[in-house]
């Protein structure tokens, strides 16, 4: 089964625009992403529908508003002016999440991130227990030492959720990752800016919708699971397209 799981949290208070986009996200999440009837898997996120996104309305533009383009933003890559922001709630246990970092996301970065159209930020949404919650903080942590990326890769290689998550674990990873203080990475990821940070992230999420990982946000129009990297580079060149033409009626 895909990597999801409906949350309990209640969602905070919205506005008429978003909560429709919510609703359009939960439901494009859901369909994205369960198994299909018959059939291959998939590539790049096992046997799913098709791949839907939303429609261009007011609460996509409020979506859209979503991405934080800080400069400083130790757990996204691209520029923070780049005209394409891709948006991704995931969770380090959730196989599908993996899966996606493995043999799409790098794809992106190459393509995309390189030549400057693309940032993606990244946005820890543990939805599978105390583990998955560890493991977000740890990544902050290592953020917090511009080693995201590289501990990113590591929780996300292959057969590294089947160890677990747990403390000595995160360690491990945290080493392999190149983090240079452990001591500092240890005490960050138990801090309470850690847990402030995954509390931003979670609620995000929460707030939008999201039931599963991965989700994504393509310049506010949701994409739902790990889609194949054609998925991808149509909803890019999309919304390049489009981000070209607003700049050229300005």
């Amino acid at each position: 089964m895909p990597s999801s799981r409906t949350t309990s949290t209640k969602p905070l208070l919205i506005s008429a625009g978003v909560a429709l986009a919510a609703i359009t996200l939960g439901v494009v999440s859901w369909q994205a992403t369960k198994p299909a009837e018959s059939g291959p898997a998939g590539s790049g996120s096992g046997a799913v529908a098709a791949p839907r996104t939303a429609p261009r309305t007011d609460a996509a533009a409020e979506l859209k508003a979503l991405a934080r383009r800080e400069s400083g933003d130790k757990l996204a890559v691209g520029r923070a002016d780049a005209p394409v922001v891709l948006i991704e709630y995931s969770d380090f246990k959730c196989g599908y999440c993996g899966k996606f970092a493995r043999d799409t996301e790098p794809e992106l970065v190459k393509k995309y991130v390189a030549d400057g159209t693309l940032r993606i930020e990244w946005r820890n949404f543990p939805i599978f227990g105390a583990e998955s919650e560890a493991a977000a903080k740890a990544a902050w942590a290592a953020g917090q030492q511009d080693r995201f990326d590289a501990f990113h890769a590591a929780a996300y290689a292959e057969g590294s959720k089947e160890k677990g998550f747990a403390g000595p674990r995160l360690v491990e990873l945290a080493r392999e990752a190149g983090v240079p203080d452990l001591q500092r990475f240890e005490a960050d990821m138990a801090g309470e800016q850690a847990a402030a940070a995954l509390k931003k992230d979670q609620e995000e999420g929460y707030r939008i919708g999201v039931t599963s990982t991965p989700s994504f946000l393509l310049d506010g129009r949701p994409i739902a699971g790990a889609q194949p990297l054609a998925t991808f580079t149509a909803a890019i060149a999309a919304a390049k397209a489009e981000a070209e033409a607003g700049a050229a009626e300005q």
